[in-house]
């Protein structure tokens, strides 16, 4: 049998997420202390050094603390953020007082106290959470920052709490329309739970319908819906957006920023560089490491620049459709140009202009 670790460490990128685990965690260990006096929560949020070097300080009285009917202690030392790649968790003081938070834990006595450490974000880098990863009960939950794959997997775990299904199609929809945020998703979920009734399957439909589109640029339901070729959904969709007093121009935006990046996911699967697979475009490091040095001066993320991108979002984005061809793409792009101009001349007839646009586009795809 494995010794008993001395204490539990939950970490992530996302804080959200952590907490949540870490609550979880923290109600099982105190269901089995009966004294509410020997269950303690330690803010350990910190904006600066002097913060942190209280926080360790409050942490280290809080475990040399002997219960005061001689029971068993509950602490969670909670929302560490000073181990972060940050300026506060670079600072050479800071890295001294994790060195002597790190003996804190070593001396523990599990028999005496269930230390649970929550933190996030983290630079797993460094020394502290390699030594954690040996010597605790370790959790890293939702992978690294912008893991499409983890951010699924929040939605499917919350649908299987409430009772929900969701198609392929409306969880790729539900991700488009609100990007990373963990919190809203899980709202999202509950939402669209109870409005299609308990075992019914969530459909790219009631996404649509239902959930407003929060995330950046990219992620209008106009360029989802048209870059899947669905005729009437994109209609649909442009008649919700003017519905609502939208604009045609971020519109156009989102349908060029999609358009620039399926341009050159798709120069890149002509030349042979990559290819799209089961788990996106395979062979992209490569194609990254021969191709990306050419980009001179788009460093930052840019839909001018494909390797700025999120490779599990290209993946997505490529393999959501048939990927249209070069000539195509092209023609769409000179088709945006164009909207843009007649929207200038018939500023009081923007969803007419669009409708006409995406009516020539798919009905020529």
């Amino acid at each position: 049998m494995a010794a008993e670790k001395n204490f539990t460490f939950i970490c992530g990128s996302d804080d959200f997420l952590v907490g949540r685990l870490g609550q979880q965690r923290f109600d099982a260990l105190a269901a089995d202390v009966a004294d509410e006096f020997s269950r303690e929560i330690i803010n350990g949020f910190a904006g600066n050094v002097g913060e942190v070097e209280a926080a360790v300080n409050r942490f280290r009285e809080s475990v040399q603390t002997v219960s005061m009917f001689g029971g068993k202690r509950v602490v969670w030392f909670k929302d560490l953020n000073f181990l972060a790649d940050t300026v506060t968790g670079r600072a050479e003081s800071t890295l001294k007082l994790v060195e002597d938070l790190q003996q804190l834990l070593a001396a523990l006595n599990p028999a005496e106290s269930a230390v649970l450490v929550t933190a996030a974000p983290i630079d797993r880098r460094r020394s502290f959470p390699k030594w954690c990863e040996k010597n605790a009960d370790f959790t890293l939950v939702g992978g690294d920052d912008g893991d499409g794959s983890a951010l699924e997997g929040v939605i499917l775990a919350e649908a299987k709490l409430v009772g929900a299904t969701f198609s392929p199609d409306a969880m790729r929809l539900l991700l488009a329309k609100v990007g990373a945020n963990t919190r809203l998703l899980v709202e999202e979920v509950h939402k669209l739970a109870t409005y299609v009734g308990e075992g019914e399957r969530i459909e790219d439909k009631h996404v649509a319908e239902l959930t407003p589109n929060v995330a950046e640029g990219d992620f209008f339901e106009a360029a989802e819906s048209f870059f899947s070729g669905d005729l009437q959904w994109t209609l649909a969709a442009l008649q919700r957006h003017f519905f609502a007093g939208g604009d045609a121009r971020p519109v156009i935006s989102a349908l060029q920023n999609r358009n620039r990046i399926l341009l050159q996911v798709r120069a890149l699967v002509d030349a042979g560089d990559v290819r799209i697979g089961q788990r996106g475009l395979e062979g992209f490091p490569k194609a990254q490491a021969a191709h990306a040095a050419k980009f001179i001066g788009v460093t930052e993320k840019s839909s001018y620049n494909v390797f700025t991108q999120n490779p599990w979002y290209l993946g997505k984005l490529a393999g959501s459709a048939k990927l249209p061809s070069l000539r195509r793409l092209i023609d769409n792009q000179q088709e945006f140009i164009g909207a843009f101009e007649e929207i200038i001349r018939r500023p009081h007839e923007q969803e007419e202009v669009l409708r006409e646009m995406t009516v020539r586009c798919l009905a020529a795809a």
